[in-house]
Protein backbone atom coordinates (compact mmCIF):
# COMPACT_ATOMS: atom_id res chain seq x y z
CA UNK A 1 0.00 0.00 0.00
CA UNK A 2 1.53 3.18 -1.29
CA UNK A 3 0.85 6.19 1.62
CA UNK A 4 0.79 10.11 0.51
CA UNK A 5 0.45 13.14 2.63
CA UNK A 6 1.34 15.64 -0.10
CA UNK A 7 -1.52 17.10 -3.25
CA UNK A 8 1.92 16.38 -5.60
CA UNK A 9 2.36 12.56 -4.49
CA UNK A 10 -1.39 12.18 -4.95
CA UNK A 11 -1.60 13.99 -8.33
CA UNK A 12 1.29 11.75 -9.63
CA UNK A 13 -0.64 8.64 -8.56
CA UNK A 14 -4.00 9.38 -9.59
CA UNK A 15 -2.54 10.23 -12.91
CA UNK A 16 -0.78 7.23 -13.64
CA UNK A 17 -3.75 5.08 -12.68
CA UNK A 18 -5.56 7.48 -15.31
CA UNK A 19 -3.08 6.79 -17.87
CA UNK A 20 -3.58 3.25 -17.69
CA UNK A 21 -7.19 3.65 -17.93
CA UNK A 22 -7.76 2.11 -14.49
CA UNK A 23 -10.88 2.85 -12.55
CA UNK A 24 -10.30 4.32 -9.01
CA UNK A 25 -12.89 3.69 -6.48
CA UNK A 26 -12.57 5.93 -2.93
CA UNK A 27 -13.65 6.03 0.40
CA UNK A 28 -13.52 9.06 2.70
CA UNK A 29 -12.97 8.28 6.48
CA UNK A 30 -11.80 9.99 9.69
CA UNK A 31 -9.43 6.64 10.60
CA UNK A 32 -10.15 4.82 13.83
CA UNK A 33 -10.83 2.26 11.25
CA UNK A 34 -13.24 -0.74 11.97
CA UNK A 35 -14.36 -3.79 9.91
CA UNK A 36 -17.34 -1.17 8.60
CA UNK A 37 -14.64 1.00 7.46
CA UNK A 38 -12.90 -1.94 5.92
CA UNK A 39 -16.05 -3.36 4.36
CA UNK A 40 -15.98 -0.28 2.45
CA UNK A 41 -12.72 -1.31 0.68
CA UNK A 42 -13.56 -4.45 0.34
CA UNK A 43 -16.83 -3.72 -1.56
CA UNK A 44 -14.37 -1.40 -3.59
CA UNK A 45 -11.87 -3.78 -5.01
CA UNK A 46 -15.56 -5.73 -6.16
CA UNK A 47 -16.31 -2.79 -8.71
CA UNK A 48 -13.03 -0.87 -8.83
CA UNK A 49 -9.41 -1.82 -10.19
CA UNK A 50 -7.51 0.64 -7.70
CA UNK A 51 -8.79 1.76 -4.02
CA UNK A 52 -8.01 5.15 -2.33
CA UNK A 53 -8.49 6.15 1.37
CA UNK A 54 -8.39 9.01 3.04
CA UNK A 55 -8.08 9.60 6.87
CA UNK A 56 -8.49 13.01 8.16
CA UNK A 57 -10.20 14.29 10.86
CA UNK A 58 -12.07 17.14 9.70
CA UNK A 59 -12.13 20.18 11.89
CA UNK A 60 -15.00 21.80 10.07
CA UNK A 61 -18.08 19.24 10.81
CA UNK A 62 -17.06 19.12 14.87
CA UNK A 63 -19.26 21.91 16.50
CA UNK A 64 -17.62 20.81 19.41
CA UNK A 65 -14.07 21.20 19.79
CA UNK A 66 -14.10 18.99 23.16
CA UNK A 67 -15.39 16.54 20.86
CA UNK A 68 -13.07 17.01 18.41
CA UNK A 69 -10.09 17.06 20.39
CA UNK A 70 -11.87 13.52 22.23
CA UNK A 71 -12.36 11.88 18.52
CA UNK A 72 -9.68 8.70 18.70
CA UNK A 73 -7.26 8.52 16.42
CA UNK A 74 -5.43 5.05 15.83
CA UNK A 75 -3.17 6.06 12.54
CA UNK A 76 -0.85 2.88 13.12
CA UNK A 77 -3.62 0.54 13.29
CA UNK A 78 -5.34 2.18 11.15
CA UNK A 79 -2.20 1.53 8.64
CA UNK A 80 -2.06 -1.46 9.14
CA UNK A 81 -5.68 -2.76 8.49
CA UNK A 82 -5.80 -1.08 5.48
CA UNK A 83 -2.17 -2.58 4.60
CA UNK A 84 -3.76 -5.97 5.66
CA UNK A 85 -6.89 -5.60 3.69
CA UNK A 86 -4.80 -4.64 0.46
CA UNK A 87 -6.28 -1.11 -0.26
CA UNK A 88 -3.92 0.88 -2.59
CA UNK A 89 -3.13 4.04 -1.65
CA UNK A 90 -3.81 5.86 1.82
CA UNK A 91 -4.25 9.91 1.48
CA UNK A 92 -3.58 11.80 4.51
CA UNK A 93 -3.56 15.23 4.66
CA UNK A 94 -3.27 17.52 7.14
CA UNK A 95 -5.72 20.47 7.71
CA UNK A 96 -3.48 23.02 6.35
CA UNK A 97 -3.49 21.31 3.29
CA UNK A 98 -7.26 20.81 2.89
CA UNK A 99 -8.01 24.49 4.23
CA UNK A 100 -5.18 26.49 3.32
CA UNK A 101 -6.51 29.92 4.18
CA UNK A 102 -8.16 28.61 7.39
CA UNK A 103 -11.52 27.59 7.94
CA UNK A 104 -13.37 30.85 8.87
CA UNK A 105 -13.29 31.68 5.01
CA UNK A 106 -13.52 28.52 3.73
CA UNK A 107 -15.81 28.25 1.02
CA UNK A 108 -18.71 26.25 1.65
CA UNK A 109 -21.03 23.45 0.64
CA UNK A 110 -24.91 22.93 1.90
CA UNK A 111 -27.47 20.60 0.92
CA UNK A 112 -30.52 22.32 1.91
CA UNK A 113 -33.33 20.21 3.02
CA UNK A 114 -31.38 17.29 4.59
CA UNK A 115 -28.75 19.57 6.73
CA UNK A 116 -31.00 20.88 8.58
CA UNK A 117 -32.64 17.77 10.06
CA UNK A 118 -32.09 14.61 12.34
CA UNK A 119 -28.44 14.96 13.43
CA UNK A 120 -28.32 18.20 11.53
CA UNK A 121 -31.25 19.53 13.76
CA UNK A 122 -28.79 18.38 16.83
CA UNK A 123 -25.57 19.32 15.52
CA UNK A 124 -25.50 22.12 13.49
CA UNK A 125 -23.07 22.93 10.53
CA UNK A 126 -22.27 19.60 10.59
CA UNK A 127 -23.18 18.39 7.65
CA UNK A 128 -22.13 21.58 6.10
CA UNK A 129 -18.92 20.32 7.14
CA UNK A 130 -18.82 16.91 5.50
CA UNK A 131 -20.27 18.18 2.39
CA UNK A 132 -17.18 20.78 2.07
CA UNK A 133 -14.63 18.52 2.66
CA UNK A 134 -15.96 15.43 0.61
CA UNK A 135 -16.34 17.79 -2.19
CA UNK A 136 -12.75 18.63 -1.65
CA UNK A 137 -11.52 15.12 -1.09
CA UNK A 138 -14.00 14.66 -4.27
CA UNK A 139 -11.84 16.90 -6.48
CA UNK A 140 -8.71 15.74 -5.39
CA UNK A 141 -8.86 12.51 -5.89
CA UNK A 142 -10.90 12.26 -9.02
CA UNK A 143 -13.03 8.98 -8.41
CA UNK A 144 -15.11 7.28 -10.52
CA UNK A 145 -16.87 5.65 -7.71
CA UNK A 146 -16.87 6.82 -3.91
CA UNK A 147 -18.27 4.83 -1.32
CA UNK A 148 -20.21 5.39 1.76
CA UNK A 149 -21.52 3.53 4.93
CA UNK A 150 -25.06 2.95 5.28
CA UNK A 151 -25.02 3.34 9.39
CA UNK A 152 -24.19 6.98 8.52
CA UNK A 153 -27.58 7.17 6.42
CA UNK A 154 -28.19 10.92 6.80
CA UNK A 155 -24.93 11.94 5.69
CA UNK A 156 -25.46 9.28 2.33
CA UNK A 157 -28.68 10.95 1.46
CA UNK A 158 -26.97 14.24 1.58
CA UNK A 159 -24.11 13.11 -0.70
CA UNK A 160 -25.88 11.60 -3.25
CA UNK A 161 -28.40 15.34 -3.08
CA UNK A 162 -24.73 17.10 -3.51
CA UNK A 163 -23.60 14.80 -6.37
CA UNK A 164 -26.65 14.86 -8.03
CA UNK A 165 -26.96 18.60 -7.68
CA UNK A 166 -23.39 19.68 -8.92
CA UNK A 167 -23.49 17.45 -11.55
CA UNK A 168 -20.24 15.38 -10.34
CA UNK A 169 -19.22 12.33 -12.65
CA UNK A 170 -19.21 10.09 -9.24
CA UNK A 171 -20.74 6.69 -8.12
CA UNK A 172 -22.18 7.20 -5.07
CA UNK A 173 -22.05 3.13 -3.66
CA UNK A 174 -23.62 2.26 -0.18
CA UNK A 175 -22.50 -0.69 2.08
CA UNK A 176 -24.74 -2.07 4.17
CA UNK A 177 -24.34 -1.26 7.80
CA UNK A 178 -21.76 -3.58 9.72
CA UNK A 179 -23.08 -5.29 13.24
CA UNK A 180 -21.58 -6.84 16.21
CA UNK A 181 -22.93 -10.03 17.07
CA UNK A 182 -25.44 -8.31 19.51
CA UNK A 183 -26.69 -6.19 16.44
CA UNK A 184 -25.01 -3.20 17.84
CA UNK A 185 -23.80 -0.80 14.34
CA UNK A 186 -20.03 -0.80 14.46
CA UNK A 187 -18.72 2.41 15.20
CA UNK A 188 -15.84 4.75 16.35
CA UNK A 189 -17.77 6.00 19.04
CA UNK A 190 -18.34 2.67 20.83
CA UNK A 191 -15.12 2.79 22.92
CA UNK A 192 -17.00 5.54 24.81
CA UNK A 193 -19.57 3.00 26.29
CA UNK A 194 -18.71 1.91 29.40
CA UNK A 195 -19.10 -1.99 30.48
CA UNK A 196 -23.00 -1.85 31.72
CA UNK A 197 -23.42 0.89 29.19
CA UNK A 198 -22.41 -1.90 26.06
CA UNK A 199 -24.91 -4.33 27.42
CA UNK A 200 -27.30 -2.03 27.09
CA UNK A 201 -26.79 -0.38 23.45
CA UNK A 202 -27.66 -3.43 21.29
CA UNK A 203 -31.14 -1.90 22.31
CA UNK A 204 -31.04 0.94 20.32
CA UNK A 205 -31.08 -1.57 17.15
CA UNK A 206 -33.85 -3.60 18.50
CA UNK A 207 -36.05 -0.76 19.27
CA UNK A 208 -35.59 0.19 15.57
CA UNK A 209 -36.17 -3.42 14.26
CA UNK A 210 -39.77 -3.31 16.62
CA UNK A 211 -40.90 -0.32 15.46
CA UNK A 212 -40.56 -1.57 11.74
CA UNK A 213 -42.56 -4.60 12.85
CA UNK A 214 -45.38 -2.42 14.33
CA UNK A 215 -44.93 -0.67 11.03
CA UNK A 216 -45.60 -3.60 9.20
CA UNK A 217 -48.21 -5.40 10.99
CA UNK A 218 -50.41 -2.77 10.01
CA UNK A 219 -49.86 0.13 13.08
CA UNK A 220 -51.98 2.94 11.49
CA UNK A 221 -50.88 5.52 14.63
CA UNK A 222 -47.24 6.06 13.62
CA UNK A 223 -47.26 8.63 16.33
CA UNK A 224 -47.90 6.39 19.02
CA UNK A 225 -45.47 4.00 17.87
CA UNK A 226 -42.81 6.59 17.88
CA UNK A 227 -44.02 7.73 21.77
CA UNK A 228 -43.82 3.93 22.60
CA UNK A 229 -40.16 3.56 21.38
CA UNK A 230 -39.27 6.76 22.85
CA UNK A 231 -40.39 5.34 26.20
CA UNK A 232 -38.41 1.93 25.85
CA UNK A 233 -35.23 3.62 24.89
CA UNK A 234 -35.49 6.01 28.12
CA UNK A 235 -36.31 2.96 30.17
CA UNK A 236 -33.45 1.37 28.86
CA UNK A 237 -31.26 4.16 30.06
CA UNK A 238 -30.94 6.37 27.16
CA UNK A 239 -31.68 9.81 26.48
CA UNK A 240 -33.39 9.78 23.31
CA UNK A 241 -32.39 12.71 20.44
CA UNK A 242 -34.80 11.41 17.80
CA UNK A 243 -36.79 8.73 16.66
CA UNK A 244 -38.36 9.55 13.25
CA UNK A 245 -39.99 7.45 10.45
CA UNK A 246 -38.88 9.12 7.26
CA UNK A 247 -38.98 8.36 3.43
CA UNK A 248 -35.83 6.67 2.08
CA UNK A 249 -34.72 8.45 -0.53
CA UNK A 250 -34.75 11.72 1.38
CA UNK A 251 -35.75 11.41 4.72
CA UNK A 252 -38.44 13.64 4.77
CA UNK A 253 -41.36 13.07 7.30
CA UNK A 254 -43.03 9.91 5.99
CA UNK A 255 -46.84 9.82 5.89
CA UNK A 256 -48.97 6.65 7.07
CA UNK A 257 -51.32 5.42 4.15
CA UNK A 258 -49.18 7.25 1.73
CA UNK A 259 -45.19 6.41 1.90
CA UNK A 260 -44.25 2.75 1.54
CA UNK A 261 -40.11 2.96 1.08
CA UNK A 262 -39.17 3.83 4.65
CA UNK A 263 -36.08 4.57 6.93
CA UNK A 264 -36.22 4.74 10.64
CA UNK A 265 -33.78 6.34 12.12
CA UNK A 266 -32.48 6.75 15.43
CA UNK A 267 -30.35 8.89 17.78
CA UNK A 268 -29.66 8.48 21.55
CA UNK A 269 -27.23 9.42 24.48
CA UNK A 270 -25.79 6.90 26.29
CA UNK A 271 -23.27 7.89 29.19
CA UNK A 272 -19.99 9.64 27.29
CA UNK A 273 -21.41 8.05 23.84
CA UNK A 274 -23.80 9.57 21.23
CA UNK A 275 -24.99 6.72 19.06
CA UNK A 276 -27.06 6.36 15.64
CA UNK A 277 -28.53 3.85 13.68
CA UNK A 278 -30.88 3.06 11.44
CA UNK A 279 -33.32 0.48 9.47
CA UNK A 280 -35.27 0.49 6.14
CA UNK A 281 -38.54 -0.55 6.10
CA UNK A 282 -40.53 -1.44 3.15
CA UNK A 283 -44.51 -1.52 3.07
CA UNK A 284 -44.95 -1.96 -0.15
Amino acid sequence: MKIVETLSDLRAQISAWRAQQLRIAFAPTMGNLHQGHLSLVQRAQSIADKVVVSVFVNPLQFDDKADLQAYPRTLQQDIQQLSDTRCDLLFMPTAELIYPNGMAVQTKVVVPGVDDRLCGKMRPGHFDGVATVVTKLFNLVHPDVALFGEKDYQQLVMIRRMVDDLNLMIDIVAVPTCREQDGLAMSSRNRYLSAAERAIAPQLHQCLLQLGQALQSGASDWSQVIQAGVQQLQTAGFTPEYLEICRANDLQQAIAGTDSQLRLLAAARLGQARLIDNIACDLA
